[in-house]
Formats: structure tokens, sequence, C-alpha cells
């Protein structure tokens, strides 16, 4: 798997996990919705949306860039 694979597979995934995130809320009494999906909420949604992917990618720039997790992954411990 190549270097933009990855980074694919993580800009993707977080945006599934911001739009799980932002049904979730859809499964609580109506008279909750108004303050869950609020104007702010939504706009910090959205900005969570630009900003997060960028978020991960750096975070998980060693995988992306490797392919290894972590230092010594794969490894048997003795």
């Amino acid at each position: 798997m190549g270097l933009v694979a990855r980074a694919v597979i993580t800009w993707m995934a977080t945006w599934a996990a911001l739009v799980v995130l932002f049904l979730l809320p859809t499964t609580l009494p109506d008279r909750w919705q108004y303050y869950i999906y609020s104007p702010a909420s939504i706009g910090l949604w959205w900005l969570s949306v630009l900003a997060g992917p960028v978020v991960a990618c750096a975070a998980n720039r060693r995988w992306i860039r490797t392919g290894v997790r972590k230092a010594g992954a794969g490894r048997g411990r003795a």
C-alpha cells in the first residue's frame, strides 16, 4: 500500500468518524436536537471536517510515511 493510499485512508476514516458523530444525536429525543444541532455546534462541526483530517494525518505521519504503526512493531518479545 502506497503513501497516498494510507493518507486517503486516514482522511476518509476521519470524515467517516465525524459523520457518525454528527448523526449520533439523532437518536436523542426531539427536544434535545435544537441544542445539539445549534448553529454554533454546526459551525464547529464544519471546522472539524476541514481541520480534523489534517490533524489526523499529522498524528499518523509515521504510519503514512513508512507503513509501521510504532517502533518495534512486528517483532516478537522475549
